[in-house]
């Protein structure tokens, strides 16, 4: 290859990084003023969507009491940090979009048939995941910790912590509900088979418990809470990949079949072996007893009784 070809191949190679580099660049950007545009949206109304979030709190708070802020800049700073999340959350179909588009070209047309109904499902059972820990953990955690404190505790929460506070359950919950796609992936790719993860039930089960003592808050409560849905999502999992997959699941049991049926042929015909009758079983005992014999008999020199010549 001559210094021109040489030459000619880096300089292609590097426009076309750098084309991906400037196109990763505009897509970016384009994340970043979706999020903007929302923030701008909300930020007018952000103490009042402070208090929605709070009201599965103070809904279960004593007569009298209120929520309280410890810092100086907590009473504008949280509501600000609360409405940046939003954002983010709100704006994820267009960061995912804009990841999507910048990975398709570089799929086959079977992935791509795949990979966006997953892309889809995913940011709907993120919702989900925030909508469950809203409207069915948020009441039972808030309403069983405000009922056990002793009767001389004044609860008086602080806006701030209350904010990490149900942000952690919200990611936590976001996450675990996304299950099923991480279940349908790894059969997608090849990983495991439904009947492999239907088999590891059990670790499953005791994974899920694990799964939601690192992403909840330390509580029984919320644990439980995020384990219970963890194993029910992972079960939807198993059985939408069965559905999904289940003209190739078959090719393979049909493929595996083959193999088994090929060995046992190769077997069969490479053996000689044949279930004996009685009599030749009979006539090989007979044969064996007559060897063990002469083999036992003395054997006796030519030349016993003759004299020396």
């Amino acid at each position: 290859m001559s210094e021109s070809e040489t030459t000619e191949d880096t300089s292609t190679s590097t426009g076309s990084l750098l084309s991906h580099l400037f196109e990763l660049r505009d897509r970016v950007v384009r994340m970043l003023i979706a999020v903007l545009v929302i923030f701008l949206s909300l930020f007018y109304w952000a103490n009042e969507i402070y208090s929605y979030l709070a009201a599965p709190l103070t809904r279960h708070l004593p007569e009298g009491s209120t929520m309280i802020a410890i810092d100086v800049a907590s009473p504008f700073l949280t509501p600000f940090k609360l409405v940046l999340m939003l954002s983010v959350f709100l704006a994820m179909p267009v960061i995912l979009y804009q990841f999507w588009a910048f990975v398709a070209p570089g799929l086959y047309k079977n992935e791509k048939r795949i990979a966006g109904p997953l892309l889809v499902s995913s940011i709907l059972l993120f919702y989900a995941g925030m909508a469950f820990a809203y409207y069915i953990v948020f009441p039972l955690v808030f309403g069983f910790f405000t009922s056990i404190g002793p009767e001389m505790v004044s609860i008086s929460t602080d806006i701030g912590r209350y904010l990490d506070f149900v942000l952690a359950l919200f990611f936590g919950f976001g996450l675990a509900f996304e299950v099923p796609i991480a279940t349908i992936i790894l059969v997608a790719i090849g990983f495991t088979t439904p009947d492999k993860l239907a088999e590891k039930r059990p670790y499953i089960i005791v994974g899920a418990f694990i799964f939601g003592m690192l992403l909840t808050p330390p509580d029984v409560i919320s644990q439980v809470l995020l384990a219970i849905p963890v194993w029910v999502l992972f079960e939807a999992g198993v059985i939408a990949s069965r559905i999904i997959f289940k003209d190739r699941l078959l090719e393979a049991e049909d493929n595996l079949d083959d193999d088994d049926d090929d060995d046992d042929d190769s077997v069969t015909e490479g053996s000689d072996d044949h279930p004996l009758s009685d009599e030749e079983l009979n006539a090989e005992r007979d044969s064996s007893e007559a060897s063990d014999t002469t083999d036992t008999e003395p054997e006796k020199p030519d030349n016993i009784g003759k004299k020396d010549g």
